[in-house]
């Protein structure tokens, strides 16, 4: 009982909110996959880079062979794996090109009385579909400003009201030296990609999207570089707010975070915050002065905002002054520029 067997774009759409099993090898797996999908591995680590050896050694038939030695304990657990799993009767398969793995484990799931549906060209189809797709056009307009603006907040809220995309959310990581701080260990660099392409999709692309004015790399994430060229080229609305305003911000989101953390942050940054201004925010650190920590890695960060906006060689910056730091306001304040903006 042969497996049916979609493209890339039609496996996607019909795999939405179904069983999808990777049945690729753990290391594979861990490396990247379609978000949500369950690993089902023909073969562990050391059963695929044996098989492999055979293969090269004493050809493909020797390898088949043993893969099958391998796989034929495995069935029952197999079948019983997916049928625990799956809410209904359609199983979505994929391995590493759409060959011998998914065909094999699609008529497993075929002859248990479930129904496999494979991916043509499996997971390398699926990355380039992914990184092709960066390189469609896209309205975008980035919300920047200063560290401690709380854009991550106004974005939230411009959510409720427009498309946006949170990519400090998907990276795990704010951005900043400090980024890592409070936040889930970074996902591996494909699954940043696949989360931010699962985002993007369900925009619309003929409508505007919100980003955060992002460096390229947040954390050690990288937003994919035909979309970063596309965020250069963007508008950017720049959120004004008081210098005191996003020391307490900062003081806040950061002054209950281990002390080690914080000293260990500093000396990431202590050639650019300059070493004698490393050593007195380590000092305000052991004296619980946050505040003044906070004063001084903002001088920096100021700095280096101002650099890369002048090194980008912006076009359109729609200013927004404030006094507040209350997200709701500001999104206000930002709706009615982009609205203006949008009208001229």
């Amino acid at each position: 009982m042969k497996a049916e067997a979609l493209d890339v774009e039609e496996f996607i759409t019909q795999s939405q909110q179904q069983l999808i099993i990777d049945v690729r090898s753990p290391i594979e797996f861990n490396k990247g996959h379609i978000p949500g999908s369950l690993n089902i591995p023909l073969f562990e680590d050391t059963e695929r880079a044996e098989i492999g050896t055979l293969y090269k050694i004493k050809g493909k038939e020797e390898a088949v062979m043993r893969g099958l030695e391998i796989v034929s304990p495995k069935l029952s657990d197999f079948i019983r794996k997916t049928k625990n799993s799956s809410q209904n009767k359609d199983v979505f398969v994929y391995c590493f090109r759409g060959g011998m793995r998914s065909n094999s484990f699609g008529w497993l799931i075929n002859i248990s009385g479930l129904k496999s549906i494979i991916m043509n060209g499996g997971y390398k189809a699926y990355r380039n579909h992914v990184l092709n797709y960066f390189e469609k056009p896209h309205k975008l307009i980035l919300l920047g400003g200063a560290t401690g603006s709380g854009k991550t907040d106004i974005l939230k809220e411009l959510q409720k009201q427009m498309q946006a995309v949170d990519l400090e959310n998907l990276a795990h990581h704010k951005g900043s030296a400090f980024g890592a701080i409070g936040q889930e260990p970074q996902l591996p660099q494909q699954l940043f990609e696949h989360n931010l392409f699962n985002e993007l999709k369900k925009q619309d692309i003929t409508k505007t999207i919100l980003l955060e004015d992002e460096s390229m790399t947040i954390g050690y994430n990288k937003i994919p570089y035909p979309f970063w060229l596309q965020m250069k080229q963007a508008p950017i609305v720049k959120i004004k707010v008081p210098f005191e305003l996003r020391v307490n911000r900062l003081v806040n989101e950061y002054g209950t975070a281990p002390i080690e953390q914080l000293k260990q942050s500093i000396k990431n940054i202590s050639e650019q915050l300059g070493m004698n201004n490393a050593k007195d925010c380590l000092q305000f650190l052991d004296e619980e002065k946050l505040a003044d920590v906070a004063r001084l890695t903002l001088i920096y960060y100021d700095k280096a905002y101002l650099y890369n906006h002048e090194k980008k060689g912006l076009k359109t910056i729609i200013e927004v002054e404030t006094d507040t730091d209350e997200p709701v306001i500001n999104a206000k304040k930002v709706s009615e520029a982009l609205e203006h903006y949008g009208n001229r």
